[in-house]
This record gives C-alpha cells, sequence and structure tokens, in this order.
C-alpha cells in the first residue's frame, strides 16, 4: 500500500547507482509477493547481498532514458533484505535478514497476516519479535524512534519497556538527529542508524537519509560486525527540522502550538483536527541533560538535502518536471552520482554549470540555508530568499518553559 508501481528490485538498484549508494535495504522482506520479486530478479554475491542479475535492459524511467554507462563511481547497488514491522502495541521494527531463507522461517512464526501489506501488523510484542530475530540470526532496532504515531519512544519511556534486551541500533528517523537523542543518557552506546523509508525509487525520495559504514567488504556477516563494533563512520540525514513530526502541531491544518498550550487544550485542535506531540518535545521529556553528550564512538551527523529538492526550490518548479530533472542529470553526468554532487564536488567546478544553484548548495554545506519547521504530518520548508525573514510559527521562548534552552 502506498509505494509506487515502479519500485522494483530493478529499479531500486539502478536509482541507488544514482544516487551513490553501495547497498539498498529491500524492505517488506516478509511479503511473500515481494520476496518472489527480489528472489526472480537477483543473485546471491556475498552472503545476505544480491546484486541485479540482468541490467541491461534497465531504464532510468525518473529520465525516460537509458542510464548513461560509467556515469557512476559505484559499479552497481547491491541489496539486502530488511523488513518493518509493527508489533501490538503499534511500535514499529526494522530487522535485517541474512537470507531469503530466514525471511521463509520467519514467515511461519511471526503472528499476523504477512501479505495484507508490506509492512504487516504481528500480533506480538517487541520483546517477542527479538526473540524470534536473536533465534534466526537477524539483527533489529526501532524504527524512527521518535515519531509521535508508531515508534518506540511514542509508547514507553525507555527501550527496556519494550525490548527484552537493549537492540543492536535505534533507527532517528527523520525528525531526529544525533544532537537530540544524545541528549538520552540510556542512548550513549546504542548504535543510531539513519535510513529513509522510501515508496518510490527515484532519488529525491531514495536515500534520503543514509549511513557511511567501514565495512571489510559488502556482506550480511561484515555490516553486523562493523554496527557492533561501531564502525559507522557518519550519518547523513535530514535537518530534523525539516521532518514532518519536528514540533507540536496539528495533523488536519498543521498549525503548530507550544506543546504545554497543547495539552491544556487536550490536544484538540480548534479546527476539530488533532494535536500531535512533537519530536523536539518528546525528546525534551525524556532528556537526561540539556545539551548533547556524543560518546565516543557517536560519528558525525551531517545534514543532507535530495539533490532534486534543492533544484526545484531554488527555480521553483516541481521535482519531477523536465527541468528539473535535467538539471539534476546535467550534475550526475558530471560529477556520477548525487551524493557526490552534494558533498564532494568543488563549488567552482558546480558555479561552471549552474551558479545560481551552486550558491544553494553552498549555503546547504554551510548550514546557513533558513528553515520553517514541520509538524503535525507537514514536511519542513528550505526557505532560500535571502531577503525573507524566517522564524518558527511557534514561540517557545516562555521563560517558564524548560524548552528555552533545548530551542537556543
Amino acid at each position: 500500500m502506498a509505494t509506487s508501481k515502479n519500485m522494483t528490485p530493478e529499479l531500486l538498484s539502478s536509482q541507488g547507482r544514482l544516487k551513490g549508494l553501495h547497498l539498498v535495504a529491500t524492505g517488506d522482506a516478509f511479503h511473500q509477493g515481494w520476496l518472489n520479486m527480489i528472489e526472480k530478479a537477483t543473485e546471491e554475491i556475498n552472503p545476505g547481498v544480491f546484486r541485479i542479475k540482468d541490467t541491461k535492459n534497465v531504464q532510468n524511467e525518473f529520465l525516460q532514458e537509458e542510464i548513461p554507462e560509467g556515469i557512476s563511481k559505484n559499479p552497481e547497488t547491491n541489496l539486502i533484505l530488511t523488513a518493518e514491522v509493527e508489533d501490538y502495541n503499534r511500535v514499529h521494527h526494522l530487522i535485517i535478514l541474512p537470507s531469503f531463507e530466514t525471511a521463509y522461517n520467519m514467515r511461519k512464526k511471526l503472528k499476523g497476516n504477512l501479505d495484507s501489506d508490506g509492512r504487516p501488523r504481528i500480533r506480538m510484542s517487541g520483546a517477542e519479535i527479538q526473540e524470534l530475530v536473536l533465534e534466526n540470526g537477524c539483527i533489529m532496532g526501532p524504527s524512527h524512534a521518535f515519531t509521535p504515531w508508531t515508534s518506540i519512544y511514542k509508547e514507553f519511556d525507555s527501550l527496556m519497556d519494550c525490548y527484552s534486551e537493549i537492540p543492536d541500533f535505534v533507527e532517528l528517523g527523520l525528525s531526529a538527529d544525533a544532537d537530540m537523542a544524545d541528549r538520552i543518557e540510556e542512548l550513549q552506546e546504542t548504535p543510531f542508524l539513519t535510513n529513509s523509508d522510501a515508496h518510490s525509487p527515484w532519488p529525491h525520495r531514495l536515500g534520503r537519509e543514509f549511513n557511511e559504514i567501514d565495512v571489510k567488504n559488502i556482506s550480511f556477516p561484515a555490516l553486523v560486525r562493523a554496527i557492533n563494533d561501531r564502525k559507522i563512520t557518519a550519518n547523513y540525514g535530514f535537518d530534523p527540522r525539516l521532518g514532518k513530526y519536528y514540533h507540536t502541531a496539528c495533523t488536519k491544518c498543521y498549525q503548530q502550538f507550544h506543546p504545554e498550550e497543547a495539552i491544556k487544550m487536550k490536544m484538540k485542535c480548534p479546527c476539530g483536527g488533532t494535536i500531535k506531540k512533537g519530536v523536539d518535545y518528546r525528546v525534551e521529556e525524556l532528556a537526561t541533560w540539556n545539551e548533547p553528550q556524543h560518546p565516543t564512538h557517536r560519528p558525525p551527523y551531517i545534514h543532507i538535502i535530495p539533490l532534486a529538492e534543492i533544484i526545484s526550490l531554488s527555480y521553483n518548479k516541481g521535482v519531477t518536471t523536465k527541468f528539473v530533472q535535467r538539471k539534476w542529470q546535467n550534475l550526475i553526468l558530471k560529477f556520477g552520482d548525487e551524493i557526490s554532487v552534494l558533498i564532494d564536488a568543488p563549488m567552482k567546478n558546480l558555479a561552471e554549470i549552474d551558479s545560481e544553484l551552486a550558491l544553494r548548495i553552498k549555503a546547504f554545506r554551510e548550514k546557513t540555508l533558513q528553515i520553517k519547521a514541520g509538524g503535525g504530518g507537514k514536511y519542513g520548508e528550505m526557505i532560500f530568499n535571502k531577503n525573507e525573514e524566517v522564524t518558527d510559527e511557534v514561540d517557545y521562548k516562555n521563560e517558564n518553559s524548560t524548552l528555552d534552552s533545548f530551542l537556543k
């Protein structure tokens, strides 16, 4: 449900290549139909890692043409089996699997209709799912840990309220970053993953967040060892203000509220909609410290924005218009892949292609972009007009509020 018809194993691989990713998670690995598609399209090249068998006729549907040979530094993007499941407390969990055999074995023991949706609802607790995961040699952690609908910290105040032992990792989600999560003492020893949940394969959706991990080879065992040994060398993700649930806001009209005001209103907006608590305030409730306390193993968290969205906002054109597609393609042809454009390409070379866009990428790299924070299910907005003064819609600077020091 809610997934593009273009979401196929072949396009996940080809679009991941243009993005600059070496490994992409399949998602939905307990769904029989999706498993069939992946098995038919791929072959195993390393334990738990799969490549597309035939890439000769794979089209770049986003650009409606063949992918030019050799335009990416990465020869191909491989796939690893993953699944997101919902337990009976409506907490979502991300599971990374070592094999198709494991997926089929777990299908027999997970309690629920596994083929009703890609993300099945399981009639088991988080601890019961974790026990099954450990028995089958998988790794697991809470998905989008702070979001106000279906996350561990929406339902519980501690990881151990949900699990029988500390999970292998915590997935931060689009509305949180390491500075926020490292204010919570119980997360100090837990690795953070930054992953985006793509519902279509195009580069403005795929890899909105990603991880840089030091592995000896691209395989399931090597990935597990790297996570366990704290070999995540960088997390790339949204500025959390761009996430859909950063501030407390109405899910119907998106008006933002001070959390204390929302609580007094019993989380009901005057428009009749439901107010959802923002991730910023939920972190404040859970926080041990006023400032982040990064452990020595914690890698840098680098804010990143999809290139097509930067182009779209720079020229006030839709992301999927031919104008934006062509600008995006020219940059990919020049620098190899999207991540290289956003992170590594020299500003002088970018300016030679598009001086206006180069200014936007420079502002993104230097963290001088103005952002109007999201909330209630509406993404935040990047503001590129330097003459436009932007402030949050909510005044958190209440002298009686504990949020004051948090948001300075």
